[in-house]
């Protein structure tokens, strides 16, 4: 091997591992600024920087400690680019695209629901999902469910979003409701029992304190449903 052939080889084994120190530190700073902007009690944050061309970036080692953030108006998505700079006069910024996942406890629905049924307990189960992934948002907290009702139908599976809750339901599964028959002109009131829930306009099913017969019936207003012929 000539003198000349030697002193390139070891040129090219020095000059990447000396060009990658940069740019792992780079890619460190990356991920750990994602953890520490998505990581909240109960939550999993996994971020993974993408390998850099060392090559053709060229960067020096930060007599600083690096600083990174988002661009404005980023929003989170599976695939994010951080910025990454090192201050100073002979400083430098760096795109780090990180691969992220963040998962976080979802309310799921265990069985299908159309639009206008009630919310319930029992009709959600919590799941960890990767919200990056939840471009149309989440619930997370049982309490934004109570009343609600759905303005579109969900399948069993689905992850409950802000945008397909209603309003609050006007009647809910087992109150004594005001159960409103009119025929020919006359108008008759009785108790019942709401068997399922539903804000104005929905359907449901009315059990009839009196006789006990099962209706159909439809929400009119907070405790008042209008028999269905």
């Amino acid at each position: 091997m000539t003198r000349r052939l030697a002193v390139l080889l070891l040129t090219a084994l020095v000059l990447p591992a000396h060009a990658a120190e940069p740019a792992q530190a780079a890619r460190a700073a990356a991920e750990q600024w994602l953890r520490g902007q998505y990581e909240t009690s109960g939550s999993r944050v996994v971020a993974q920087a993408a390998e850099l061309d060392t090559r053709s970036l060229q960067l020096t080692p930060c007599p600083a400690a690096l600083s990174a953030g988002l661009q404005a108006g980023a929003r989170l998505m599976p695939r994010m680019n951080v910025v990454v700079r090192c201050p100073g006069a002979d400083g430098w910024s760096l795109h780090v695209p990180v691969q992220l996942q963040v998962f976080r406890q979802v309310l799921v629905l265990v069985h299908p629901l159309q639009r206008g049924d009630g919310v319930r307990a029992d009709d959600v189960h919590s799941e960890e999902r990767d919200i990056t992934r939840l471009g149309y948002g989440y619930v997370s907290d049982m309490a934004d469910l109570e009343g609600r009702t759905l303005s579109r139908a969900l399948g069993a599976g689905s992850v409950v979003t802000p945008a397909a809750l209603g309003g609050r339901s006007a009647v809910k599964a087992g109150d004594q409701v005001q159960l409103v028959s009119r025929l020919n002109g006359i108008e008759v009131r009785a108790s019942g029992v709401a068997l399922g829930g539903g804000d104005s306009g929905s359907r449901l099913k009315v059990r009839n304190g009196s006789s006990g017969k099962v209706i159909d019936a439809m929400v009119m207003a907070p405790g008042e449903v209008l028999a269905l012929p």
